[in-house]
């Protein structure tokens, strides 16, 4: 007996958790959470778009703007005759025809500018700037989605790392009890039974091993394409993995999301529909029109512009028209407008509940996996004082291969809920983070 707990003593001395990373994991570059979201923002497809969508409608109110600008129009042009004249010439084997001055030119000015629509040109202008607000509230929408999928990969890798860790932990542990059956079989103190099941156990944690390197593996793999990265990359070590905290309390959080991103592009919408309803109002009203216009001919013997030998006319013109009937075309549109702003209304409503709804349900995954973690983190501790335990005193004679098997199995099962709550806990303030549309 004094054999055996001496041979113990040793192997517990010995026998430590040996981190053997994945190939995939030591040949990636380690980038930190901040190199990839910056990373990941320069290359993403929804966020290049949405911020070529806030160009766009940028684009778009200066030309709602300009609309109050005359249209300048600026004409040339020079026409050789051949079909009548009393000068003849053969080109090309052939006799033709040229007049006495075969060239003739024309240049023109001319200007038009809508002087009355009724006010159309302002509402466009409001609602050509309240696209650019939903253009802008979307780019910081999908920005914080974008970088709530890079934060969900990146601890990804590190929640994966910390199973591979937990997985050669145990095959370190397998491998021991192992080793304690197979000297206790040899001092004739238990069983062969024993040794066959810590075998399986050993064999057991070889596939936790490689589940974790495969998963570890499919993580790089999925933050190296998130980040749009040529070559792998993966997250950097996390010394000391503990709970991220919130700045903010849970009044200030939804006092945020009332006012988030995705609640302003609501009401942006609604600004745009309510000028577009205003807008069609306008086609009952009459529209008035001035225009110039300049223009000057002349004519020549050879190919020159020489204005001063033009003849110029010119003209000035108003005009204003009113459709008395047009098939109710402007009926429908002031029933669609109507349509418009009900349902972006109906929209604003519902952005602001649902921002409400969802502040409450991460806020709740956040505070209950801040808990969890605090529990789990005291549960692995017990667990792996009570395998101690069990080790010793099955070495010593005192207890059974099964006992230590169970605090072997709760200590698995307590890391694998430790570090499932930590990746709760990220992911959920990540949430709110995109939620609210700001860093917390």
């Amino acid at each position: 007996m004094r054999t055996i707990v001496v041979a113990l003593a040793l192997l517990a001395a010995t026998a430590g958790p040996a981190r053997a990373a994945s190939l995939a994991d030591s040949t990636a570059r380690p980038i930190s959470l901040t190199e990839a979201l910056e990373m990941a923002q320069k290359s993403s497809p929804q966020a290049i778009q949405a911020r070529n969508q806030t160009k766009t409608a940028a684009a778009g109110s200066r030309s709602a703007v300009a609309a109050f600008l005359p249209n300048v129009n600026l004409s040339a042009g020079a026409t050789r005759q051949y079909t009548s004249g009393s000068r003849t010439r053969i080109e090309n084997g052939q006799v033709i025809t040229v007049p006495d001055e075969p060239w003739s030119y024309s240049a023109g000015f001319g200007a038009n500018v809508e002087l009355f629509t009724g006010g159309r040109r302002l509402f466009d202008i409001q609602g050509a700037r309240a696209n650019v607000r939903v253009a802008e509230a979307n780019e910081t929408i999908q920005r914080y989605q974008v970088a709530l999928l890079v934060k969900q990969q990146y601890f990804n890798v590190l929640a994966a790392r910390e199973s591979e860790d937990a997985a050669l932990a145990q095959l370190t542990q397998a491998q021991q009890a192992l080793r304690v059956a197979l000297i206790r079989v040899r001092a004739r103190s238990s069983t062969r039974s024993d040794s066959l099941r810590t075998e399986i156990q050993v064999r057991n944690a070889e596939l936790a091993v490689l589940d974790a390197n495969t998963t570890l593996e499919s993580a790089i793999a999925s933050l190296t394409r998130i980040v749009g990265s040529p070559t792998p990359v993966t997250a950097q070590p996390d010394p000391a993995p503990a709970g991220p905290t919130l700045a903010v309390d849970g009044e200030a959080l939804r006092s945020l999301a009332e006012n988030g991103p995705s609640v302003k592009e609501a009401k942006s919408q609604l600004d745009a529909a309510r000028a577009v309803k205003r807008s069609s109002w306008t086609g009952y009203l009459p529209t008035v029109n001035a225009s110039y216009g300049r223009t000057g001919n002349g004519s020549g013997t050879d190919l020159r512009f020489d204005p001063t030998d033009y003849n110029y006319s010119g003209s000035l013109r108003f005009s204003a028209s009113f459709p008395l009937f047009n098939q109710f075309a402007r009926e429908e549109q002031v029933v669609r407008a109507r349509a418009s702003v009900s349902n972006a209304e109906a929209s604003l409503r519902d952005a602001q509940l649902a921002a409400l709804e969802s502040v409450t349900r991460s806020l709740g995954a956040f505070r209950s996996a801040q808990q969890r973690t605090a529990a789990q983190q005291a549960t692995v501790e017990a667990a792996e004082e009570d395998l101690r335990v069990q080790q010793q005193r099955y070495g010593a004679g005192n207890s059974t291969l099964l006992d230590v098997l169970t605090s072997q199995t709760q200590l698995d099962q307590a890391r694998q809920a430790l570090i499932r709550a930590r990746y709760d806990q990220r992911i959920a303030k990540a949430e709110l983070e995109a939620l609210v549309g700001r860093d917390l």
